[in-house]
C-alpha cells in the first residue's frame, strides 16, 4: 500500500517573519517534526485541527503549542485571526526573524490561509501572498478560502514600522 507523499515542510519568509507550515505529525514521528521545528528555530506551534499527538514532547524542548482549532475548508474565526496576529505581533517584536510554525492536517488550508493574512497584514496583495505559498505548497488554499482572503482587509497590523513601506522584502530560500 502507498501513502500520499506529503508536501515537504515549507518555509515561507517576509520582511522580520518566518513561517513554518508543515501536515500534521502524530506521536508516531513527533521526533522527526520536532527536529524540524528546531532547524527552523521555531518556539511556537499553531495547530489549527483535531490534537493527533501530545504537547508535551514539544514542551520540554521549549516550543509552545496552541490549539485553535477550526473548520477544515473554511477560514478562520474572527477570534482565531486575532488570537493569531497577537501571537505574531508579540513573537515577532520580541525575537525578529524567528520562525512561526503552524499546521493543519495536510498544510494545505487552513495553515497557508493563516500565513497568506499575515503577508497581507504585512503588506502583500492577496494575490502575491497566495502565490507566495503556492510555490512551497502546491495546490495550498481552496476556492472558499481564497474568496475569503480576496474579500479580507488588511489593517497593516503586522506592517514593519521601521524601514520603507514598499516591496524592499528580503525573501529567504531553502534549497
Amino acid at each position: 500500500m502507498m501513502k500520499a507523499r506529503r508536501p515537504e515542510p515549507a518555509e515561507i519568509c517576509f520582511k522580520n517573519m518566518r513561517f513554518l507550515i508543515t501536515d500534521r505529525p502524530t506521536d508516531a514521528n513527533l521526533d522527526k517534526f520536532l527536529q524540524e521545528l528546531q532547524k527552523h528555530g521555531v518556539k511556537d506551534v499553531v495547530r489549527v485541527c483535531e490534537p493527533t499527538y501530545s504537547k508535551e514532547k514539544l514542551g520540554e524542548s521549549g516550543i509552545r503549542v496552541m490549539d485553535w482549532e477550526f473548520d477544515d475548508g473554511s477560514p478562520p474565526p474572527p477570534e482565531i485571526v486575532q488570537d493569531w496576529f497577537n501571537l505574531l505581533k508579540n513573537r515577532f517584536s520580541e525575537d525578529p526573524g524567528c520562525c512561526v510554525a503552524v499546521h493543519c492536517v495536510a498544510g494545505l488550508g487552513r495553515a497557508p490561509v493563516l500565513v497568506a493574512l499575515a503577508l497581507m497584514e504585512a503588506g502583500l496583495k492577496y494575490e502575491d501572498a497566495v502565490e507566495m505559498i503556492r510555490e512551497k505548497r502546491r495546490g495550498a488554499i481552496n476556492t472558499k478560502q481564497l474568496a475569503y482572503l480576496e474579500h479580507y482587509r488588511a489593517k497593516s497590523r503586522l506592517r514593519v514600522k521601521n524601514g520603507r513601506n514598499g516591496s524592499s522584502h528580503h525573501a529567504c530560500h531553502i534549497l
